[in-house]
């Protein structure tokens, strides 16, 4: 995992509609970065519904929501299309950023082991370095626990 208060790693990736975007572009805002498995499966789906769910709340605090996985550019635009997903979600098949960020690890699923990305999220700060580490997240609850360290709620 990469470490708090260390320059975020810059990346250029194509969005669910093919246009380029690069972490370097939302310098001057915080951004909610979070790598996620797989498009439309149970976990990474409840995910992307509580983003989905609080986006007005980032939007009310001027902080940009990323969310990053290997599916392709039409996997990620059909799954935009069918939860009504607000925010970004980029492509990401040659792992540039998922390696970059550390997420890529081994996994073991009822007892075999493959390679994948293990969901993480990062806060990002306005001038590019790592606020927050927050990794192996829960898909129903990282939205709000984001939310809760962004207003200073955290439940002690």
């Amino acid at each position: 995992m990469l470490e708090t208060n260390t320059k975020a790693p810059d990346f250029t990736l194509p969005d669910k509609d093919g246009n380029p975007v690069s972490l370097s572009d939302f310098r001057g805002r915080k951004v909610v970065l979070y790598f996620y498995p797989r498009d439309n499966t149970p976990g990474c789906t409840r995910q992307a519904c509580a983003f989905a769910a609080a986006y007005d709340r980032f939007r009310s605090m001027d902080v940009t929501v990323i969310g990053v996985s290997k599916d392709s550019v039409s996997s990620h635009l059909k799954f935009a299309q069918k939860y009504d997903l607000p925010f970004i979600l980029l492509s990401d098949p040659e792992l540039q950023a998922i390696q970059a960020y550390d997420v890529w690890k081994e996994k073991k699923l009822y007892g075999k082991v493959s390679m994948g990305v293990v969901r993480t999220t990062y806060i990002i700060d306005e001038q590019g370095n790592i606020e927050k580490v927050m990794p192996k997240v829960k898909p129903d609850t990282n939205a709000a626990e984001i939310l809760e360290y962004l207003t200073g709620e955290e439940k002690a």
